[in-house]
């Protein structure tokens, strides 16, 4: 089962109050809402399962085939336990609410749920002068605590501007929110629990305001900000340039910028591939998979080998 060619994966759509349209007109994808702000593109996660769209799983979700495959996966002999990771693309035609996402433990213990979230993001597009909050200017809890409390948000936030091609590793306990104008593919672990801090006091369809968690949010934030830094190591194979942007305790994420044909081994248990610009062909033992940009696939385990061939660029991750 799938031992020579890719899982494909049908991303899922959530509205959000910030979205917008890119995902349609920068994707081609059939968007259902106006304010479209997230294709769940890899994701075994209860609030939205990727659905497979080849091979003998058609129809199943991704949740199916890691609780019901282990095979794929290379977890037969192990205590699976959730699929670990989760790929998103978000349009921020709107800025996003002020948050943080708490650890492991955190999660566990107050939550209920197995993980927290630690994330990275990739900037697919960002218009002119546009900025992220990244961390906060707070030296004390004490501080924080005040600050958020007069919402002196002018004087806590952190912004940081962005442009196309950056990459964010954002660690649990990071405050942040991505800024009106920015497109970006966000890898993280699988967990949806966020700790709202500040939404600019706007209304939802329903003329309410939405809700803040300030409390859970004291709880975790980490006081004082930490930059958490990364440094891209990159290696060259055949056509292929592999930009390895970080490898950190639940995940390894790369940029494959692919300009010709490459041959590549199989080295982690399964692979995470998303194509963010360009066409090529995927080959693996004679049989050919036609790549386009917004395609979203699992090299699964058993896979030895596999050619790329075409003018194309990839993030890929694994565990």
């Amino acid at each position: 089962m799938y031992n020579n060619e890719p899982i494909f994966l049908q991303p899922v759509f959530q509205e959000r109050i910030w979205g917008g349209q890119k995902l349609k007109t920068e994707f081609s994808y059939e968007i259902p809402f106006e304010k479209t702000g997230e294709a769940w593109a890899i994701s075994a996660h209860l609030h939205g399962p990727s659905v497979i769209t080849n091979g003998p799983l058609t129809g199943k979700t991704l949740a199916d085939a890691w609780n019901e495959h282990k095979e794929l996966f290379n977890r037969e002999t192990v205590d699976s336990g959730e699929y670990p990771l989760l790929v998103k693309i978000l349009d921020a035609a709107d800025d996003l609410s002020v948050q943080v996402h708490p650890n492991d433990q955190f999660a566990r213990e107050v939550e209920g749920v197995p993980l927290g979230k630690t994330e990275c993001w990739y900037v697919l597009s960002a218009e002119e002068g546009a900025e992220l909050v990244l961390g906060h200017h707070a030296k004390t809890s004490e501080e924080f605590t005040r600050m958020v409390d007069k919402g002196e948000w002018d004087k806590l936030l952190r912004r940081v501007k962005v442009k196309a091609g950056d990459f964010v590793y954002v660690p649990s306990g990071t405050i942040h929110a991505i800024g009106k104008g920015i497109v970006i593919l966000e890898t993280q672990q699988s967990s949806d629990i966020t700790y709202r801090v500040y939404d600019y006091d706007r209304m939802d369809s329903d003329g309410n305001k939405r809700e803040l968690h300030l409390e859970r949010a004291k709880q975790v934030t980490t006081i004082p900000h930490q930059d958490a830094y990364v440094k891209p190591v990159e290696t060259i194979q055949g056509g292929l340039c592999e930009k390895k942007l970080v490898q950190e305790q639940y995940f390894t994420v790369y940029h494959w910028q692919l300009n010709g044909q490459a041959t590549c081994k199989m080295t982690a248990n399964f692979l995470q591939v998303s194509v963010i610009k360009g066409h090529a062909v995927l080959d693996i033992d004679g049989k050919s998979f036609v790549l386009t940009k917004g395609s979203h696939f699992i090299l699964p385990y058993g896979i030895r080998e596999y050619t790329f061939d075409g003018e194309a660029e990839f993030i890929v991750s694994h565990e």
